[in-house]
């Protein structure tokens, strides 16, 4: 079993910066992708950023530039370095674990709230 654990979310001004951490424990396989995605009330959850364990990398259009996605394998650990944040960056943001036919695992989110 694997268990993802989020943390970093939080309050925050328009052009403030946040980070964002995803520990995966458990029986860790690879190749795999992490990730994060987003998710307001009312729409559907959307892609935020993911990178896989050969670290290629994906970004929202919405997000290029501002966030920047990483891992460290050792730790099995991706974070979402967030920067010039906006209101519209308002969600609960989901970490994701992936591999090929094995199906997708979420984290139980953490909100980030941008205020204007």
């Amino acid at each position: 079993q694997v268990q993802l654990v989020e943390s970093g979310g939080g309050l925050v001004q328009a052009g403030g910066s946040l980070r964002l951490s995803c520990a995966a424990s458990g029986r860790i396989f690879r190749p795999n992708v992490m990730g994060w995605y987003r998710q307001v009330p009312g729409k559907q959850r959307e892609l935020v950023a993911t990178i896989t364990s050969g670290d290629s990398l994906s970004y929202a259009d919405s997000v290029k530039g501002r966030f920047t996605i990483s891992r460290d394998n050792a730790k099995n650990t991706v974070y979402l370095q967030m920067n010039s944040l906006k209101p519209e960056d308002t969600a609960v943001y989901y970490c994701l674990y992936s591999r090929p036919l094995a199906g997708d695992l979420w984290g139980q989110g953490t909100q980030v709230t941008v205020s204007s």
